[in-house]
């Protein structure tokens, strides 16, 4: 497995300088990072991408509601091979007819992004979990309507706010997840209040262990209290001294 930062954790700077902050996270340690609406910023982060060393094997696009085929496009030209839908909003997963619809969405996403050699990939919140369909989660009666060229990226950390066990969870959906994120803190809505992974209520090292067909662990903030490159430095160094160092 290796490692990548979700560049969401540093948006204002990413604005305000993409070059400057992908030389940045370079400098920290990351060979990897993981754009979000990568279509509108591919002129920005092409070059930038290539200035920095740095790779971006996932990114995040509204395939449900955007321009497919433009964000292919895009997706082709930084190097992004699994494109994943980063949300789908809170009513869409309140019953299985609404389900269903963003499943067939994805499926035919991924049956284009197939013909490209690209793959296609959903990432949750914590509405998914907190709704109930048939006696599971609204996640996992999602995967089971999805196409098997369709991953999941589970964010371990919405998934503990809405009420899973990550680590259940995780052994549950398989080796359809190759993508995590992992953030901590308290598991609440309060996004201010995530810490740096190791120094929160997630147990880090076993999400990981649990996640038996992981390809990479997305470091991410959705806000911190703090300095965000240094959250992100901290993140990475506590996973690279590994399970049991301090």
């Amino acid at each position: 497995m290796s490692y990548s930062v979700q560049l969401y954790s540093v948006r204002t700077a990413l604005t305000e300088d993409a070059p400057g902050t992908l030389e940045r996270l370079a400098a920290i340690g990351f060979a990897q990072v993981e754009p979000f609406d990568f279509a509108a910023r591919a002129d920005v982060l092409e070059p930038a991408l290539a200035q920095a060393g740095l790779t971006a094997p996932s990114g995040h696009a509204g395939l449900v509601a955007g321009d497919r085929e433009a964000i292919f496009d895009a997706a082709e030209r930084l190097g992004i091979g699994t494109v994943i839908e980063p949300f789908v909003g809170p009513d869409n997963w309140q019953d299985h007819d609404s389900i269903a619809r963003t499943a067939d969405a994805l499926n035919l996403a991924a049956e284009a992004a197939g013909r490209r050699g690209l793959r296609v990939g959903y990432h949750n919140h914590h509405f998914e979990l907190e709704s109930t369909i048939d006696g599971t989660t609204g996640l996992e009666h999602f995967a089971t309507l999805l196409d098997p060229a369709v991953v999941l990226e589970l964010d371990t950390y919405w998934a503990a706010t809405g009420g899973a066990d990550p680590v259940a969870l995780l052994g549950r959906l398989g080796d359809r997840v190759k993508f995590i994120h992992i953030k901590d803190g308290p598991a609440t809505l309060d996004t201010k209040a995530q810490v740096p992974a190791g120094q929160g209520s997630l147990p880090i090292w076993d999400i990981v262990d649990a996640a038996t067909g992981l390809e990479v662990g997305i470091v991410e903030f959705d806000d911190y209290d703090g300095d965000l490159f240094d959250g992100v430095t901290q993140s990475l160094a506590f996973l690279e001294r590994g399970r049991g160092q301090a």
